[in-house]
């Protein structure tokens, strides 16, 4: 099978995210959108940057609960996602 795993599909979603963001700072920097349509740009981006700060943060909790042992191999506790 070659379709992606869950870690892939995560980072797609996120890198999809952050070029959207990116999109829609070029729009709103360069003053052309009409002012309805930079309010909805807008709140569209901060909906977006959101949702990248919270795949960030469980992205940042997962590994917090990631250990080395002794003998050097890492062991991965038991990770459970906040819910929000």
């Amino acid at each position: 099978m070659t379709g992606k795993n869950s870690t892939e599909e995560n980072k797609d979603s996120f890198e999809v995210r952050m070029a959207r963001i990116e999109e829609i700072i070029r729009a709103l920097e360069s003053g052309k959108a009409p002012l309805d349509e930079s309010l909805a740009l807008y709140e569209e981006g901060v909906k977006l940057i959101s949702g990248c700060s919270s795949m960030l943060d469980e992205a940042e909790r997962k590994i917090k609960l990631l250990s080395k042992r002794a003998d050097g191999t890492v062991e991965e506790k038991d990770f459970i996602p906040d819910d929000k």
